[in-house]
């Protein structure tokens, strides 16, 4: 891990690492598919997985709506009326842009955090702490600032060479459990 640069607001970070995970993310994107395949093991019953659309720069996990084990067990999240929110994704379904312009479910109910096993959130840094860096929307803190849906083990997913010691953190963080890279799935502590 990188130590991050001492003094850097998040809006200088933000600008740092996405380019950082610009020019990693083509040779590190097929190192996070294949660790993402692992994860229907990391559901139990019919626990579905948390996904997201990627955006450019953002390992496209989709190819996971193609695994046996996961083909209906797919949720998206949608962000409408200042929530985020999960609705089950069954691969062939209609999208419609959410409130922020990415594709998501557009029909069925929103689904309650016991629904969910582990949720997946592309991250621009991540740091030993479990904290993510992403876009400043806060859209995963707010999330997660519920305790049910904070007990629902989540991993920032990223490539190695955005990972850092230390970031700068703000009283609403809430760390995340890991992380998902190119050399595979990392828990900071046992789930």
């Amino acid at each position: 891990m990188k130590p991050a640069a001492t003094g850097s607001t998040k809006t200088e970070l933000r600008r740092l690492y996405r380019e950082r995970r610009l020019q990693h993310w083509a040779a590190a994107e097929a190192g996070m598919q294949a660790a993402a395949l692992a994860l229907s093991e990391q559901l139990e019953g019919e626990q579905q997985l948390g996904l997201y659309w990627p955006l450019k720069g953002e390992a496209d996990l989709r190819l996971l709506a193609e695994q046996p084990g996961l083909r209906n067990r797919l949720a998206l999240p949608r962000v409408a009326g200042g929530l985020l929110r999960y609705r089950h994704w069954p691969a062939a379904s209609a999208l419609s842009p959410d409130d922020t312009g990415i594709p998501a479910p557009e029909h069925g109910p929103d689904l309650e955090a016991s629904a969910l096993g582990l949720l997946l959130a592309p991250a621009l840094a991540f740091d030993q702490q479990g904290f993510r860096l992403g876009y400043g929307g806060g859209w995963f803190d707010r999330l997660r600032s519920d305790p049910h849906w904070r007990a629902i083990p989540a991993l920032a997913v990223l490539p190695a060479a955005c990972l850092t010691t230390a970031l700068p953190g703000d009283p609403w963080d809430v760390p995340f459990q890991g992380w998902l890279d190119e050399q595979g799935i990392h828990w900071l502590q046992a789930v």
